[in-house]
């Protein structure tokens, strides 16, 4: 007979297999020091850095981590401190997220950071620290800056960033020490969310919001009331996962500035995220509709003819939705709230998923993480990792066949592909049973294609002509 699974002794597993890369996810909160603006990757890494251990964080080492918070970790509305200390010849050291452009023109041949965060442009920064770190020029990289001035201007002079490392493999082969509701249970707390909180469909959902992470462009739009934390995962996980929450939304900012050439963030992220859809401002709406029925069919990126990319980029929408006394949507179809141009069935289609965020319960004060998880930069970077595995995605090509009198060919691409994203997450290793592949990864991807299946159905009757329900066999292996 099995043990009894309990938070105990979860939390005693992970330290025992993950040791260094694991982390109490109590500790941040309690270390204030997301309410420095800065994501949790960024929080835990240092603290992991200034007071590793576990437990409860002592008062010592907590005035410890705000005085060095103090000393370097700016605060809106003083970047005008920062420089001026430049200006008097002292050298200044600061947590801040950096990005390199280069600049290629008639007489300009440079490479240049962006410190936006201290409001800082053109900063000078050695070739050796690009080349030894290629992400700062594609989303940035956040990490520990020494500025001075100079007389051609601002200079970086040494530059500690953030690094993760992941080995796939080793990831994989602790995987199997644990149980599937162990391993699940692991997943949600690292997400920081309380796995005891939550129902088993709970849980899947909230555990599919990590899909666009593990595949390579999962499009998916998730509707949920407001309070169940849709956005709250996505700006925490990794720099390589970008939100835009707020403001306007152009087509320079998504795909390519045609003036400066500089590519926007589809083309530099791996997911990018665009949280309450229905309160963002859309530039030029059908040059962005046009533009993104483009991406999401084919992964290709231009503007106008006169750039062009290719891209995996994952693109994520967050709407909020209405419910009922029973918290069941109001309206129908349930895309009836978006923005004009995203209810187009051309567009819709292109979606994987649409996740039913409305089934998971608002969050509370103990629907967050109480346990021990993977630290996040950690965790982050293990998932998009997994975007390089084809393991899964073999096996699921080989095991899922869709049934009916006439298929439609992206209703199975998005089954196999959501179905894959999940034995990623949950079977990493590779081991499962048909009853868990069933119900773990193929009934959870049914699920999430149908809802868009139905909104086509709905919406343009020249989806008619297939079956209205999504059915499937497995093929034996």
């Amino acid at each position: 007979m099995s043990e009894m699974v309990t938070p105990e002794s979860i939390n005693n597993k992970v330290l025992q297999t993950f040791e260094h890369l694991a982390i109490d996810k109590r500790r941040l909160p309690s270390s204030q020091l997301t309410k420095r603006n800065i994501p949790a990757y960024v929080a835990e890494w240092l603290l992991d850095n200034l007071v590793p251990g576990d437990g409860p964080i002592s008062p010592e080492k907590l005035e410890a981590i705000q005085t060095w918070a103090d000393q370097f970790i700016p605060i809106p509305g003083e970047t005008n401190i920062i420089k001026n200390r430049l200006l008097n010849g002292e050298v200044v050291k600061v947590l801040t997220p950096v990005e390199v452009e280069i600049r290629l023109t008639r007489n300009v041949r440079e490479r240049v950071a962006q410190l936006k965060l201290l409001g800082l442009a053109d900063v000078h920064i050695p070739d050796t620290f690009v080349e030894a770190y290629p992400d700062l020029l594609k989303q940035g990289m956040w990490g520990v800056a020494e500025l001075i001035d100079t007389q051609e201007g601002v200079a970086i002079s040494s530059f500690k960033p953030m690094q993760a490392s992941v080995n796939l493999e080793i990831f994989k082969e602790k995987r199997s020490k644990f149980t599937l509701e162990e391993w699940r249970a692991l997943l949600l707390t690292s997400m920081g969310y309380n796995p005891w909180k939550f129902d088993e469909p709970e849980k899947t959902f909230l555990l599919c919001r990590l899909l666009p992470l593990v595949e390579k462009s999962l499009h998916l739009l998730e509707l949920a009331p407001k309070g169940t934390g849709k956005s709250y995962f996505y700006e925490n996980i990794n720099p390589r996962v970008r939100l835009i929450s707020g403001g306007n939304v152009s087509p320079a900012v998504l795909f390519v500035n045609n003036a400066s050439g500089y590519w926007g963030l589809l083309a530099r992220f791996s997911v990018v995220v665009l949280d309450e859809v229905q309160t963002l401002k859309f530039e030029r709406p059908q040059e962005i509709i046009g533009g993104l029925k483009g991406f999401l069919a084919n992964g290709r990126l231009t503007r106008g003819g006169l750039y062009e990319t290719s891209s995996d980029c994952s693109l994520v929408m967050l709407a909020n939705i209405l419910l009922d006394n029973e918290q069941q949507p109001i309206i129908s179809p349930l895309v009836k709230e978006l923005p004009e141009f995203m209810q187009e069935t051309a567009f819709l289609d292109r979606l994987r998923g649409i996740l039913p965020g409305w089934k998971i319960r608002k969050l509370s004060g103990d629907s967050f993480a109480q346990g021990v998880g993977l630290k996040s930069d950690f965790f982050g970077d293990a998932l998009l990792a997994l975007r390089e595995d084809l393991t899964a995605d073999q096996y699921v090509a080989h095991r899922i066949q869709l049934q009916g009198k006439k298929l439609y060919k992206r209703n199975e691409d998005a089954v196999r592909m959501i179905a894959s994203g999940l034995m990623k997450l949950q079977f990493p290793h590779g081991e499962l049973s048909d009853d868990e592949f069933e119900r773990y990864c193929i009934r959870p991807a049914i699920q999430l294609r149908q809802l868009v299946w139905e909104q086509l159905y709905t919406l343009d009757a020249e989806y008619r002509q297939y079956d209205e329900e999504i059915t499937y066999k497995i093929i034996s292996s």
